[in-house]
């Protein structure tokens, strides 16, 4: 496994609002260069083969207007694609959708991988947990695709990631997370106060501290 620190400090994060599908949004933005070319990274995000070797398995159809689902985690419907650049999904969790938008730019050395997570300002999530509702799940998600290109294309163990989630090095990644977004959230301008709050919750939500829940969302 990579540097925890290294791993934080590689992503930028984003926090804000823009207009979406006739109405206001709440915006959390990834984004993270890889040295890999752009041809490689799309085929990453977008094969149905090798996207487990990084994410986790996915089922039905990843073309424009397919659905698909990601085992045991959200599903939804691809409604843009412009290969090897960019495409947009929705992104069906929990009795709620949001939507998803990816986008790859060639730049010296590889590509620069950028994700837009985007939920309509009633999400229930955001309230109790801010931008880390989603945000600390897309960092690991990034980062198991930054062990995926790193190793030459290799499969990420499963049971590996699992139990390096547990260990002290994984909750210090998910509170570092966790931290970052609260700091992306409050530079976003929410009141400091509440995003401190939310940012404890979602660590803990995600650590199993205090109120042995476990897990979060991505």
């Amino acid at each position: 496994m990579t540097d925890v620190t290294h791993d934080i400090n590689d992503v930028r994060r984003q926090v804000g609002r823009r207009a979406f599908k006739a109405g206001e949004a709440r915006v959390v933005t990834i984004s993270r260069s890889y040295d890999a070319p752009l041809d490689d990274v799309w085929d990453a995000c977008t094969n149905p083969e090798r996207i487990p070797r990084w994410l986790m398995p996915v089922s039905g159809e990843l073309r424009l207007g397919g659905r698909y689902q990601l085992e045991g985690n959200a599903g939804g419907v691809v409604e843009h694609c412009d290969p090897p650049k960019t495409f947009t999904a929705t992104w069906e969790y929990g009795g709620e959708v949001s939507w998803i938008e990816l986008r790859l730019t060639s730049e010296e050395g590889g590509t620069r991988f950028e994700l837009d997570h985007i939920a309509h300002l009633d999400d229930t999530k955001w309230a109790e947990f801010g931008p880390g509702a989603v945000g600390v799940g897309w960092d690991l998600m990034v980062r198991g695709l930054s062990l995926h290109l790193g190793s030459g294309g290799a499969t990420v163990d499963p049971k590996k990631f699992m139990a390096w989630m547990g260990s002290d090095e994984g909750r210090r990644f998910v509170t570092d997370s966790s931290e970052a977004w609260c700091a992306a959230n409050i530079a976003g301008g929410e009141d400091e106060k509440t995003a401190r709050e939310a940012a404890d919750r979602t660590t803990a939500a995600y650590t199993g501290a205090g109120d042995g829940e476990e897990g979060g969302e991505s």
